[in-house]
């Protein structure tokens, strides 16, 4: 597939204001606006979130390979993967479950109960 990504820098941190202006030629994901990568750290965070894109198709994932690897030359990221197939079967990449954080996550995540605070009677 011929990847449709062109060249776009953004300056700065890409708030939801910068984002909306940009092209759509600049997003891994050009129909939904996901993934937008217009320097080296979009295009390595769009590699490691590739697989927890929702709401797409195997065609639209083929698309927004060519158009990370496209990115990826550009940026000169150094890009192992051959296929969209290929993104999270890295031995250090974890799917959450679908049922959310595990239990010790959640835990993990309560607000912590301070020591100095006092029981009221």
């Amino acid at each position: 597939m011929k990847a449709t990504w062109k060249p776009h820098t953004a300056h700065g941190k890409l708030s939801a204001g910068v984002r909306e202006e940009l092209p759509d030629s600049v997003y891994a994901f050009p129909k939904q606006k996901k993934e937008p990568l217009s320097d080296a750290s979009h295009v390595r965070n769009a590699m490691a979130r590739f697989d927890q894109v929702q709401g797409v198709s195997d065609q639209e994932r083929e698309q927004a390979f060519a158009n990370i690897k496209a990115a990826a030359r550009h940026f000169d990221v150094e890009m192992t993967e051959t296929s969209w197939r290929d993104f999270g079967k890295s031995p250090g990449a974890k799917k959450v479950p679908s049922g959310g954080r595990s239990a010790s996550a959640k835990k993990a995540a309560r607000p912590k109960k301070s020591p100095t605070a006092k029981k009221s009677s």
